[in-house]
């Protein structure tokens, strides 16, 4: 199967992994919404992006695309596209809004971020820059001036230092709504240097198939996805060759979305979700447990009404280290966010694996036990850690498991 991982083959090496991320809302009530337009609408707006379909699954809220470079999720009154490589993303934007506005629909926000390339200047204009892309998004507020004025006048933001991962953030907001309606959270965990055996699931083995579904799922079992994910709602996951593996999942309104490249040379996972939790921390612990990363980015982007139901110790700036009894301790190497357009928080937090076992310092002891002291110990007695589903539980809807994996 050609797509995401087709660029990692032949004489190139590596694959940009990290997705740009492009959402665009509508007001509600206002035309016939997203979901009317025809699969030949949306061939034409993925085909800017240099991407296509691969498969679909729908419920009675969205509808979820697996691309060759991502996912694209498609909502009644909003638009959320994911894309990796060197997809041009930003170049889909024009043709949306064209055939939006065919459907009497009225631009409301716009979001695009990203976190810095590895590979930036293997990527097409206009996405050589984020300055370049800030200037590409303004041209489109300038050519639709005329009908609705200034929809793209929003700003441009970096959290994180720009000496290492850092995250850059735009939004243009003319919602007219209170901000109190809006409630959504979005968490997204960019996972580099994965573990070996983690890479290893997401190979094709003798036998398989990338077009088949049944080689999809093996995947999905044999890197433990499924004890993550859970089975309450639609999943539709897809292998690729000769390597690689995208996956989405619904639940009610929410949606699931994953994408591995286990190259070796350029190992990346991404785990993203807008379902809303009380707490993440239960959450990062299990994907963390799945990938076994060695540097982790993780970006939480949320409406500011959203955050009131999460405590504060449940969001990132209260979370400086996460253990994980047979892992390691991921360690928070930097924090920042955020507040843009009065009342949309965007938080960035960068981890690092420690799996050396920590030093363990004894006093000299008293000179008539040392030559006792010299004997071979007992081995030390540990608890084992718990296992379950409920171990790391938080009351939060069944969407996604969020207790401990075994």
């Amino acid at each position: 199967m050609e797509g995401r991982f087709e660029e990692v083959k032949g004489a190139l090496d590596w694959f940009e992994g990290p997705e740009k991320t492009l959402e665009v809302c509508f007001a509600p009530g206002v035309g016939s919404g997203c979901r009317a337009l025809e699969r030949s609408a949306l061939d034409a707006i993925l085909a800017e992006a240099r991407c296509t379909i691969l498969s679909r699954v729908s419920n009675d809220h969205l509808d979820a695309y697996v691309l060759s470079e991502s996912s694209l999720f498609v909502y009644k009154y909003k638009w959320v596209i994911k894309t990796c490589g060197r997809t041009t993303l930003l170049r889909c934007l024009q043709k949306l809004l064209d055939l939006t506005t065919g459907l009497g629909m009225r631009l409301e926000w716009v979001g695009y971020s990203r976190k810095n390339f590895v590979f930036p200047a293997d990527q097409p204009s206009p996405h050589t820059s984020f300055h370049e892309e800030l200037a590409y998004l303004k041209a489109h507020r300038d050519d639709t001036e005329g009908s609705a004025p200034g929809p793209f006048d929003g700003s441009g933001y970096v959290l994180g230092p720009v000496t290492g991962d850092h995250w850059f953030v735009y939004v243009a907001d003319q919602c007219e709504r209170p901000s109190e309606t809006a409630t959504e959270r979005t968490i997204n965990v960019m996972m580099f240097d994965l573990a070996d055996e983690a890479r290893e699931a997401f190979y094709l083995r003798p036998g398989e198939e990338a077009d088949s579904p049944a080689t999809a799922r093996a995947m999905t079992r044999r890197s433990r996805l499924a004890d993550l994910v859970g089975d309450h709602g639609l999943v539709d996951a897809r292998a690729f060759a000769p390597c690689g593996y995208s996956m989405n999942a619904l639940v009610y309104g929410s949606y699931t979305t994953v994408h591995v490249t286990p190259e070796p040379n350029c190992s990346y996972a991404s785990f993203e979700t807008n379902t809303p939790l009380t707490s993440y921390t239960a959450l990062l612990k299990n994907v963390l447990s799945v990938f076994k990363p060695k540097r982790v980015v993780v970006t939480l982007f949320a409406d500011a009404a959203g955050l009131t139901h999460n405590p504060r110790a449940a969001t990132l700036d209260a979370l400086p280290a996460l253990e994980l009894p047979k892992l390691g301790r991921y360690a928070r190497a930097d924090f920042s966010s955020l507040c843009v357009e009065t009342d949309c928080v965007c938080m960035m937090a960068n981890y690092t694996l420690d799996d050396k076992p920590p030093a363990l310092h004894l006093a000299d002891p008293p000179a008539a036990h040392r030559r006792r002291a010299l004997q071979p110990a007992p081995p030390l007695h540990r608890p084992k850690p718990a296992v379950g589903l409920a171990h790391f539980a938080t009351p939060t809807p069944p969407q996604i498991h969020v207790g401990s994996l075994p």
